[in-house]
C-alpha cells in the first residue's frame, strides 16, 4: 500500500528546502520557525545550518535552537561550533551547557582537552553536570592548563564527580592557584573528603581561611561546617573568621561553630548579635542555640527583641531549645 505525505511532512519537507534559501532573509525566517516547531525530524536540517550556513548570525541562532538536544550529530556539531566566531561559539558551548542525557558526555570528553582554551572550558562545562566518570582524568590534567577558565572549569567537574582522587591536587589549588575563582571553587570541592583525607584537607582549608580574597575565606567556612571536623584547629580557624573584616564570612564561620558546638566560640557569637549585619545576627542566634550553653541566654534574650523579626525568631527558638522561653534568666 502506498504511504501519502501527510500535510505536516509536506510543511517540514518545505520548511528544510527554505532554510537552504540564496535568500538569507527566508532562511532566518525559516530559522525561527523551525526553532519554534522544536521537531526531532528538523535536527538534520538544522545542524546543516550550524555548519554550513555563510552568516553567522544565522549559525548562531541554530545554536540556540539545538540548545539541550542530545542527538550525537547535534552534539558533534556544536562542539565543532565552539572553533567558530565569537558569537557561534559563546552561543553553542551555551547550548552545551544545557545538556541533561550522560550519553551526550561521550561526545564531549574527546574536546575537554582541546588545546583551544575555549573549546576546553566549554567541553568541560558541559560535562559537569552530566557526571561522567571518564570526564575525570581529562579534568584531572586540566588542573595544570595555565588558562585559569580551564581549571575553573575542571575544578567543577571533580566536584560534581566527588572523585576521591582529585582531593590532593585540589587541595593544592585552592592555598596555590593564582586566580581567586579557582581557589574558592577548589576550597568548596574539598567538601567531598573522607576521615581518611583530613590530614592534608583540614591545612588546606585553614590556609583558605586566611586567602586574601573575601569569597575564598567564605567559601572555606562554609565546606569546614560540611564536614563538621571534630578538630580543635578547625574551631580555633573558624572561630578567628569570627573576626573577619566582611559579615559574609563571619556568617559563615558562625554557621560551621554550631554545628560543631564549640562552646570556646560563646563569647564572639555573643558578641555577633549587635552587629548591623541583621543575617549575622541571625546565624550568631541560631549558633547559640545549637551549642547549648545556659551563659547565651541573657544575650538572647535581648536579641529576642531585635528590630529584625528574623533575627527574634531565631533567638526565641535558641532560647527554646535552651529551656528557657523569652524572658527568662539563668
Amino acid at each position: 500500500m502506498t504511504a501519502f505525505p501527510t500535510d505536516t511532512d509536506s510543511e517540514l519537507a518545505a520548511l528544510q528546502r527554505r532554510l537552504t534559501s540564496a535568500d538569507a532573509t527566508e532562511r532566518r525566517v525559516a530559522l525561527l520557525e523551525a526553532a519554534d516547531l522544536e521537531d526531532e525530524a528538523l535536527l538534520p536540517a538544522l545542524t546543516a545550518v550550524l555548519r554550513r550556513d555563510p552568516e553567522p548570525t544565522l549559525r548562531t541562532e541554530a545554536a540556540r535552537a539545538l540548545a539541550a538536544w542530545s542527538d550525537a550529530d547535534v552534539v558533534d556539531a556544536l562542539a565543532e561550533a565552539l572553533s567558530d566566531v565569537r558569537e557561534v561559539r559563546e552561543a553553542a558551548a551555551l547550548a552545551l551547557s544545557e545538556l541533561k542525557d550522560p550519553h551526550s558526555g561521550a561526545r564531549l570528553v574527546r574536546h575537554a582537552a582541546h588545546a583551544d582554551a575555549f573549546v576546553s572550558a566549554a567541553a568541560l562545562r558541559g560535562l559537569r553536570e552530566l557526571r561522567v566518570a571518564e570526564a575525570a582524568g581529562p579534568a584531572l590534567a586540566a588542573l595544570e592548563r595555565p588558562e585559569a577558565s580551564v581549571r575553573r572549569e575542571a575544578v567543577g567537574v571533580l566536584g560534581w564527580l566527588r572523585h576521591q582522587p582529585a582531593l590532593p591536587p585540589l587541595a593544592q589549588a585552592a592555598v596555590e592557584d593564582e586566580d581567586a575563582e579557582v581557589r574558592r571553587a577548589a576550597t568548596g570541592a574539598l567538601g567531598l573528603a573522607g576521615p581518611q583525607d583530613i590530614p592534608f584537607v583540614l591545612p588546606a582549608l585553614c590556609a583558605a581561611l586566611r586567602d586574601a580574597a573575601w569569597p575564598v575565606r567564605e567559601e572555606a567556612a562554609t565546606t569546614l561546617g560540611k564536614l563538621r571536623l571534630e578538630e580543635p584547629a578547625a574551631a580555633q580557624a573558624l572561630r578567628a573568621a569570627l573576626e573577619d573584616d566582611y559579615w559574609q564570612v563571619r556568617l559563615r564561620a558562625a554557621r560551621a561553630l554550631g554545628r560543631l558546638r564549640d562552646r570556646e566560640a560563646l563569647r564572639p557569637l555573643t558578641a555577633a548579635l549587635l552587629h548591623p549585619a541583621g543575617n549575622l545576627r541571625k546565624e550568631a542566634a541560631i549558633a547559640l542555640g545549637e551549642i547549648g550553653d545556659a551563659q547565651a541566654v541573657p544575650a538572647l534574650n535581648v536579641a529576642a527583641g531585635d528590630p529584625d523579626p528574623e533575627v527574634r525568631k531565631a533567638a526565641r527558638s535558641a532560647l527554646q531549645r535552651l529551656g528557657a522561653p523569652a524572658g527568662t534568666e539563668r
